[in-house]
């Protein structure tokens, strides 16, 4: 019962995932004539869907502190 509701709870993301592959990239205005053709129209959409998700991942990721490296001084005596 467990796994089904582990399961469960991915469904809604992989359909908003495949809902903004429609809307923003196309995956819907598919017109091949071969299977190929779909395939590769399909492949390069999920491509271009994983490089955006990347993308706007790091835009809204939080900026990482730089560290400072303190320099030794010479004392001079």
């Amino acid at each position: 019962m467990q796994k089904l509701v582990s399961v469960e709870g991915h469904r809604s993301p992989i359909e908003d995932s495949f809902e903004t592959a429609k809307n923003e990239l196309g995956l819907d205005h598919n017109e091949s004539r071969s299977w190929h053709g779909g395939h590769r129209h399909v492949t390069l959409i999920m491509l271009a869907f994983a490089m955006m998700a990347v993308i706007r991942h790091r835009a809204n990721a939080e900026p990482a502190l730089k560290k400072r490296r303190r320099r030794r001084t010479k004392h001079r005596s």
